[in-house]
């Protein structure tokens, strides 16, 4: 590291010591605005009870890199994510950030090591790491690390006052002709006990949306996780609605979409998963559940500017449909994957010399 004063120490993620929380914070603060310029700023109600707020399934371990010649200052982070589940235990995701003046010294470096031995404390073999079109550095150092191109996305972006109203008409109607076949429901918040196992059967159906060269394994989300986990959005402050589409004949849940809300950032509405299993497909589903959920928004959140989704460059179903609904590429992204003994060697031929 060519910062001989500066001290990598880990972080107790459920410390209260306004310190260290505040010193975090300003990190976070600048380097999510480099990330999502056009975002309102990061508070730090919403930074602390994210961070404090992560379900009992999934570890996280969080360095930071304190400056402290002055008042004490945290120039960069790391953070290792990984599941305690069943599925992909040979799977680690890593995030490290660093304030622009500090990059090329050796902190990312310095901070990666640290995730190495974490990685292999934890038996874990891959490493995931995701970079921004708006910070170009993260790809660079992918790139001097060796790491091997995963998957390319796009954060996709609506502009609410441009939707087309007739649009969204048609396909209601279209939809409602399916009406004697299947019914349209809604779930706001945390999802009914008495379904709990068959909407846990329902996310299987992401399963199959395209992950490219990524090497993962199928996820399955256990009726106590979904719980964890919507337990952790609600103390976020977070709403979820949920519309779903159940086949009348049978029962069975056919296919949703999710949309959640923040009271941080009320303008801007995050899509999540959109799916319909197989057996559905082709009777337009997916454009009456999306229809639904759009029709939802502009009548019951009218503060809303956009709505944003995240979707693989090479999800042609779900990109035609969010094309059609005026979806628009916003920000790309790219999952990296490098092998833990591909990381360990770079750390062992970068020891004394310039940093990445």
């Amino acid at each position: 590291m060519n910062f001989p004063h500066i001290e990598i120490e880990r972080l107790d993620r459920q410390t209260t010591d306004q310190t260290v929380l505040q010193a975090y914070y300003q990190l976070a603060f600048q380097t999510r605005a480099e990330r999502l310029p056009d975002d309102p700023p990061l508070t730090f109600a919403e930074f602390q009870t994210t961070l404090q707020n992560v379900p009992p399934f999934v570890q996280v371990h969080t360095w930071l890199a304190w400056e402290r010649l002055t008042a004490p200052t945290v120039v960069a982070s790391g953070s290792l994510v990984y599941w305690e589940t069943e599925d992909n235990k040979h799977l680690a995701q890593l995030n490290i950030v660093v304030l622009p003046e500090y990059r090329r010294q050796g902190l990312g470096r310095s901070l990666l090591a640290q995730a190495a031995e974490a990685t292999e404390l934890a038996n874990r073999r891959l490493l995931i790491i995701e970079t921004s079109s708006t910070v170009p550095a993260g790809e660079l150092f992918m790139e001097r690390l060796g790491a091997r191109l995963g998957l390319r996305a796009h954060v996709n972006q609506l502009d609410l006052a441009t939707v087309d109203h007739s649009l969204i008409e048609r396909w209601l109607t279209r939809g409602e002709q399916q009406s004697h076949r299947f019914a349209i429901g809604l779930w706001v918040g945390p999802y009914p006990e008495v379904e709990l196992a068959d909407i846990a059967a329902l996310h299987e159906v992401m399963n199959q949306a395209p992950v490219d060269d990524l090497e993962v394994e199928d996820f399955h989300m256990t009726p106590e996780q979904i719980r964890e986990m919507e337990k952790a959005m609600l103390a976020r402050g977070m709403e979820r609605w949920t519309i779903y589409a159940r086949e009348l004949s049978s029962g069975a849940l056919a296919g949703y979409t999710e949309l959640f809300y923040s009271p941080y950032r009320p303008t801007i509405l995050d899509q999540g998963d959109t799916g319909v299993f197989p057996p559905y497909r082709g009777l337009g589903l997916g454009r009456w559940l999306k229809a639904t959920m759009l029709s939802k928004v502009l009548q019951e959140r009218p503060s809303a500017r956009f709505i944003r989704t995240g979707n693989a460059d090479s999800n042609a179903a779900m990109l035609k449909i969010n094309q059609e609904l005026g979806f628009g590429p916003y920000q790309s992204r790219t999952a990296w994957q490098v092998e833990l003994s591909q990381i360990q060697a770079y750390l062992r031929s970068r020891e004394g010399t310039a940093a990445a």
